[in-house]
């Protein structure tokens, strides 16, 4: 049977990526799905593990030969998500676990593979805007940037399968894993499971 990809999407600065990766320590069985991006490492990411780390010539050219199942543009930088390493590992029966932006979301909505998609929210602004400060990652410019798109992106919940709203960690991760949990046990996806114990069971007379 092919493997399950889970979406998680946020406005950024939500958390998604905490979020996103203590759920994928959880669940057993839930593999993290690498996207290829332009900006440089932060601090602590490696090559391959959070990201595969490509040049802007590179990663255009990847686009132009439709090596991407979704690519944007999010905040300067490139972001996508290989289509044919996505393909493998759902065709191995892995769920993937993919967290992207929006704008990616978006595309994976209307693209060749379903998905189940997450969108997880801030409880409030001001605390979207203290995790963001308290990052320290980006000159203040880009953080406004970010503050200023956090409700256009947030009004997109709409579109997802799923919303979980990030006021403390915890029982943010605890709720996505139950929705991984609950997506693996849908009928559709046990038949062969349920077929074979059926089978065992004597038929009537």
């Amino acid at each position: 049977m092919s493997g399950i990809l889970f979406v998680i999407s946020a406005p950024s600065g939500t958390g998604k990526t905490t979020v996103a990766r203590r759920v994928q320590q959880r669940v057993e069985g839930l593999d993290w799905s690498v996207s290829f991006t332009t900006r440089e490492p932060r601090e602590g990411e490696v090559d391959g593990r959070e990201y595969r780390f490509v040049g802007p010539q590179e990663f255009s050219e990847m686009e132009a030969a439709g090596a991407f199942l979704e690519c944007a543009d999010v905040f300067g930088h490139r972001y996508g998500t290989g289509l044919a390493q996505t393909r493998e590992k759902l065709a191995q029966g892995r769920d993937l676990l993919l967290e992207i932006d929006v704008q990616g979301a978006a595309q994976i909505r209307n693209g060749p593979i379903e998905a189940v998609s997450v969108m997880i929210l801030p409880p409030d602004f001001a605390t979207l805007e203290a995790r963001l400060t308290g990052r320290g990652s980006e000159a203040a410019d880009q953080r406004a940037g970010r503050l200023a798109k956090a409700r256009t992106e947030a009004e997109e919940y709409r579109h997802f399968n799923y919303m979980v709203v990030n006021a403390d960690l915890e029982p943010a991760v605890e709720q996505v894993a139950s929705i991984v949990r609950a997506e693996r046990r849908r009928v559709e996806r046990c038949g062969a499971a349920a077929q074979a114990i059926l089978d065992d069971f004597p038929h009537p007379a």
